[in-house]
């Protein structure tokens, strides 16, 4: 037992303790996941508690046998809550941070913010979002890979194997500092069933994308890309947010976001969710405006919105099954519909059987799985058969990329083309198919991100004003096709503040391609070289041009019948690592589910350098452009037209470009 109380920074220095801290309890405030499903036989239960108990010293094995063994039992997994630490978990400033390497102080910065109360979705389960992604298994991970973050010199690069820091390793000062791999398993080791078996036994991890490579920023990196889909959806029915209606599901992690988006679009937003403690955490942060738990009541005020042309978010705390089937019934028009339950996890607590209540589903999903999959197998078909009779009244309804077509799909629910053709198999589009793909991917615009290391609100006022002021430039000189993309960022630029979008770290995200990256994230370095600002910490989001391959969301406007490989996203992060990146990090696993995409993301650190300024350049360029020389190949017109540019801009940009072929010839030969 510690007999004093440590530091923050001693703490750190600490790792795992050389005298165990004591039992913690179990806390009932924090919103905690699910008990997973036992999966492991006898022999396997035993090799888990092996994996487990190798962190510690030997002489406290004994001790911590029956605590890891409760654990297995009670959680389906072994956090190690014990070692949870006693300090206040959030972004700290970057000098708080006990370093050699500035570099590694930034990554911890980043880990911690993942692991933000505000920010995790189970934090005591070092879950940030997606109701499985993790940024460690277990909290010994955790206090090794700070320790070894703390130790570090900027000669060395830590390798991280889903969530277990195998250690520190020579390198050199232009090499990654920390290189994450997580899930990566052997393709035909890829199954729901697998990942919950190599998790408990505490040898892989599911990192999702943003979670594993500390790169979160809470909900507003997923408010914007929401946003900016709902606004083109309004544009792409030809009708005017205001007054028009957006029906959805999920308000975790990822899913959030929906309602302030909404609000920001300027429609009306129902969002149902049958979590509780999340729903009201949503309304407590201010992301939704109203809370309705009865489906009468929800009828006559989304009426009343309609009538008002108001501009609303309201979560219904209930089952989406039961608001589709009720706005049928009293015939509300819904313009805009969608999901964003956790699909990609449908057995463990990312989508839940209408007609059970939540605390029964739960209970059914640990103790009778088989039973929870028929009952959300029924629910999805139900589901569909719903929204089904509202896009025959006009609805405009888009697949969300959490998986919702394909595991409806996979429970026989009508969601299939009556005409399908290569990559539009399914009645209903994905969003990156008609929205993002063509108006944003193919030109290369993503979600660029950064976080402001200082912890201070007035630096992130300045860069966002940097970043305006970048894109404001750009725009006088940009062509036809890319004005809208431009128009739409620069208005959420200047209104970013305003929506109060920052959760944990001062971070700020917005969409660009390689021009604006690239000399935004100059102009930042300008600023920290005169000290107008501390250090920016660069990423983005993995659902971006070129991190992901996602056959189901980021590439799901590829048809050229590629879209199922993951040539891209591994390209991606090699070339990353050796042009500049400060971290990189590569996934199995994702926002569709665990075997179904493979994505890639970056960190990168701005301490106004020259060696800083050279290493931007490099990366950010190759970083978009490599995924849109893979849209470009595979003929999308808007992605053709992006890489011309690029080439016209840089001499040494050579691309290999496809010649299209008449249609015509195929059908007459």
């Amino acid at each position: 037992m510690q007999k004093t109380t440590l530091s923050f920074k001693d703490q750190i220095l600490e790792g795992i303790p050389d005298i165990l801290p004591k039992l913690k309890s179990y806390d009932s405030s924090i919103n905690h996941a699910p008990k997973r499903k036992a999966i492991l036989s006898k022999e396997e239960e035993k090799l888990a508690l092996k994996n487990a108990l190798r962190y510690f010293d030997k002489k406290y094995h004994e001790e911590l046998l029956p605590e890891f063994k409760n654990e297995l039992k009670t959680y389906g997994r072994i956090y190690m809550y014990r070692l949870r630490p006693d300090y206040k978990m959030y972004a700290r400033p970057i000098e708080e941070y006990p370093a050699k390497s500035k570099q590694a102080a930034a990554i911890m910065l980043m880990i911690q913010n993942n692991l933000d109360y505000a920010v995790a979705q189970h934090p005591h389960e070092l879950i940030t979002y997606g109701g499985n992604g993790a940024v460690f298994s277990n909290w010994a991970q955790y206090r090794l890979t700070m320790k070894y973050l703390a130790e570090m010199n900027d000669e060395q690069t830590l390798v991280m194997y889903s969530g277990h820091p195998m250690g520190l390793f020579p390198s050199h000062k232009e090499a990654p500092r920390v290189v994450v791999t997580n899930g990566m398993m052997i393709p035909n080791y890829s199954k729901p069933d697998d990942w919950e078996k190599f998790n408990a036994l505490g040898v892989t991890q599911y990192g999702q994308m943003t979670a594993g490579s500390y790169m979160y920023i809470g909900p507003q990196g997923i408010v914007h890309g929401t946003t900016i889909t709902v606004l083109n959806g309004f544009r792409k029915i030809k009708k005017d947010p205001k007054g028009n209606l957006f029906v959805t599901s999920g308000l975790g992690g990822m899913s959030g976001a929906q309602p302030k988006a909404g609000n920001i679009a300027g429609c009306i937003t129902v969002c149902a969710e049958v979590n509780p403690k999340i729903t009201q955490v949503r309304l407590d942060q201010g992301w939704i405006d109203e809370k309705i738990t009865n489906l009468d009541k929800l009828v006559t005020r989304v009426k009343k919105a309609k009538s008002e042309k108001e501009t609303i978010s309201i979560a219904y705390l209930g089952n989406i099954v039961d608001v589709w089937e009720k706005f049928d019934e009293a015939n509300i028009q819904i313009d805009l519909g969608s999901d964003q339950t956790s699909l990609h996890n449908p057995w463990a607590g990312g989508y839940y059987p209408v007609d059970i209540s939540f605390e029964d589903a739960n209970e059914m999903m640990a103790n009778n799985p088989e039973l929870f999959k028929e009952k959300v197998q029924e629910t999805l078909r139900r589901h569909a058969k719903a929204i089904n009779k509202h896009t025959e009244k006009g609805t405009y309804f888009f697949d969300y990329g959490n998986a919702f077509l394909l595991e409806a799909s996979r429970a026989g629910a009508d969601v299939m083309s009556n005409n399908p053709s290569i990559g539009r198999e399914f009645k209903y589009p994905s969003y990156v198919q008609d929205i993002m793909g063509p108006m944003c991917f193919d030109y290369g615009f993503g979600p660029f991100r950064w976080v402001c290391a200082s912890g201070k609100p007035e630096d992130l006022l300045k860069t966002d004003k940097i970043a305006c002021d970048v894109l404001e430039e750009i725009m006088k000189d940009s062509p036809e096709e890319i004005q809208q993309q431009m128009a739409d960022n620069i208005q959420w630029i200047k209104g970013a503040q305003e929506n109060k979008l920052v959760v944990g770290s001062q971070a700020r995200i917005l969409y660009a391609d390689a021009e604006g990256r690239m000399k935004i994230a100059e102009a930042f370095n300008k600023a920290i070289e005169k000290e107008e600002i501390g250090y920016v910490v660069l990423g983005r989001d993995h659902h971006d041009v070129s991190g992901t391959d996602s056959p189901y969301r980021e590439t799901s406007n590829i048809y050229d019948g590629s879209r199922f490989t993951a040539d891209m996203a591994i390209h991606n992060v090699i070339g990353d690592s050796f042009r500049g990146a400060t971290w990189i990090s590569i996934h199995n696993g994702g926002g569709v589910g665990w075997g179904e995409v493979i994505n890639g993301g970056f960190g990168m650190v701005l301490d106004g350098t020259k060696e800083a300024s050279k290493r931007l350049k490099q990366m950010l360029f190759w970083d978009v452009n490599n995924g849109i020389s893979r849209r470009s190949w595979a003929r999308n017109e808007g992605a053709i037209f992006a890489i011309k540019r690029a080439m016209e801009n840089e001499p040494n940009l050579k691309v290999t470009l496809p010649n299209l072929v008449d249609d015509d010839l195929l059908e007459t030969n």
